[in-house]
């Protein structure tokens, strides 16, 4: 007769096994068609709180390595007749070197609720084109989004961190996505090094004004 412990110990040794390798799978992105989905103001939230500055250029190469790369959208808020120099030339520069910029463009009132009905829209209908999506942002109100695009059979995967208390991520929409990226496990790839000059920094897309990208004055 069968020892009870070790049929339960070969039980969960193979549960765990199928477990590790559904979550290589989900991870996995190579070869796939993939879009990026930046939310400015909550990307630049995060990064700040983890303390580092982000180099687009750098992020952009990441991701190109890891797929291919089809489209990668920046959603900024803007406000008319105001718009912070600092992010005027970042969007700039993003939009000459590979990034589809949609700012927005409210009046004098900043509604960032407004540039996430646009990101959902633009999601969806490359949910048509691409395997996967990659959403930079913690923000719970793109759940439904989320599941919206999986019964559309296009895997998504959510950029935030849980290394800060609280966390910048809504477990709702980490729980949803396939895929959950912790910011800090990306940091080694896609920051700008303090020690660079201005100039340097400049080139790279992401000089002071990157202290703007959430549409948010210095």
């Amino acid at each position: 007769m069968n020892d009870p412990r070790k049929v339960y110990a070969e039980m969960a040794h193979s549960w765990r096994i199928m477990f590790l390798w559904r979550g290589a799978r989900q991870c996995s992105i190579r070869g796939e068609k993939i879009g990026l989905f930046i939310d400015g103001a909550n990307l630049f939230a995060t990064s700040k709180a983890l303390g580092f500055d982000i180099d687009f250029r750098k992020l952009l190469d990441a991701f190109r390595k890891r797929a291919y790369l089809l489209q990668a959208n920046y959603y900024a808020v803007l406000v008319e007749d105001q718009e912070p120099s600092s992010l005027r030339r970042l969007i700039d520069w993003l939009d000459y070197n590979g990034y589809q910029v949609v700012p927005g463009s409210l009046g004098r009132r900043k509604v960032k609720g407004n540039i996430d009905v646009e990101m959902a829209i633009d999601a969806i209908e490359m949910s048509r084109t691409v395997d996967h999506l990659v959403i930079f942002s913690g923000n719970g109100c793109f759940t439904n989004l989320v599941a919206a695009l999986q019964r559309r059979g296009c895997k998504v995967s959510v950029v935030s961190t849980m290394a800060t208390r609280p966390p910048m991520i809504s477990d709702e929409l980490r729980r949803e996505a396939d895929h959950f990226i912790d910011l800090v496990k990306l940091r080694g790839e896609i920051s700008r090094e303090h020690s660079e000059n201005a100039s340097s920094a400049g080139e790279n897309g992401v000089g002071e004004y990157i202290l703007d990208a959430g549409g948010s004055e210095a």
